[in-house]
């Protein structure tokens, strides 16, 4: 194993079984190889540390850490980034795919933009099988010179999944570690773009699954998302109230912790009192799983043609 990985993966884990081994041929089979993938069993019940085991032996980028309890979703992420070692940082999902030249592509535009602090790629949504269902057009305007801008589009466009970028540990280390509220990767998110551009390859490379056992669908109310980000948040002291007023604390508190201009706080601050208001309008939060599946004859993209290990799918 390299000591000085230039980029680190970390992979939180829960009963991921089923789509795990897809998700690590994709990511070791990427085109850029300089990395590390440190995977954190959240004291999975199935047969991921069987699977975890096997690629490990195989592969000597692999760190397989297992935690003796299941701590919840959002610490597992956050335990997940200190263990790694690289000056960039992704995270992986269990269930998801990557294109070969994702990470290739995402750390060519951070080498070429020092101002740039997180780059991800273009996205869609894909089923179960690994079929597309929903392609993605990134309209949000991260890549924006102006921090206000950022943070508004964070607040009113339907997101990407830009959690899951590359991005620079350094900056990663200034921000707020992950929350368990209702909607916390988006305060999180909008933290980071406080403090500095994205930027969007714009090549389709990353894949994001929805299934009847992804998390956000699994636990389909507020409460019972928060109890899996949270074993903590269960119980009469986290009533839903309470998880929504913390998400809008997490954004009032990030534009109070970014080091930003008088003028850029105060026009942070407008427009986190004008997205208030729309809240109230039919349509608000739309997700893109959510979207109307396209016609597969109208796709002209093929993830078997994209991903490390579904080589020969197609037949």
């Amino acid at each position: 194993m390299n000591d000085h990985p230039r980029l680190s993966i970390g992979l939180p884990v829960y009963n991921g079984e089923q789509y795990l081994p897809e998700a690590l041929d994709a990511l070791l089979g990427q085109t850029y190889e300089d990395f590390e993938l440190v995977i954190s069993d959240n004291a999975s019940s199935d047969r991921t540390q069987e699977i975890c085991h096997k690629y490990a032996a195989r592969d000597s980028r692999i760190r397989y850490i297992r935690l003796p309890r299941n701590i919840g979703a959002a610490p597992n992420h956050n335990y997940v980034f200190t263990e790694c070692r690289g000056e960039l940082f992704k995270w992986a999902s269990h269930d998801d795919l990557y294109a070969r030249d994702l990470l290739q592509r995402c750390v060519e535009a951070l080498d070429e933009r020092p101002d740039v602090v997180l780059a991800h790629s273009g996205q869609a949504v894909i089923d179960g099988d690994g079929k597309v269902t929903v392609p993605y057009e990134y309209t949000l305007a991260t890549d924006s010179p102006h921090t206000p801008e950022r943070f508004r589009s964070m607040l009113f466009e339907a997101g990407g999944d830009d959690f899951y970028g590359v991005m620079r540990a350094d900056v990663l280390r200034r921000v707020k570690p992950h929350d368990s509220y209702h909607h916390a990767d988006r305060t999180f998110v909008a933290e980071i773009t406080l403090r500095g551009a994205f930027h969007q390859v714009p090549e389709l490379l990353y894949f994001r699954r929805d299934h009847p056992t992804r998390a956000e669908r699994a636990n389909p109310s507020k409460r019972s998302r928060c109890v899996n980000l949270d074993p903590r948040r269960a119980g009469p002291l986290h009533p839903t109230p309470r998880l929504l007023a913390e998400y809008v604390w997490g954004f009032a508190s990030a534009i109070r912790r970014a080091p930003l201009s008088s003028a850029e706080r105060r026009a942070c601050y407008r427009h986190l009192v004008t997205w208030l208001a729309s809240r109230a309008k039919p349509g608000a939060g739309e997700r893109v799983e959510d979207r109307t599946p396209v016609d597969p004859a109208l796709l002209t993209v093929s993830v078997d043609d994209l991903v490390a290990g579904r080589e020969g799918r197609q037949a």
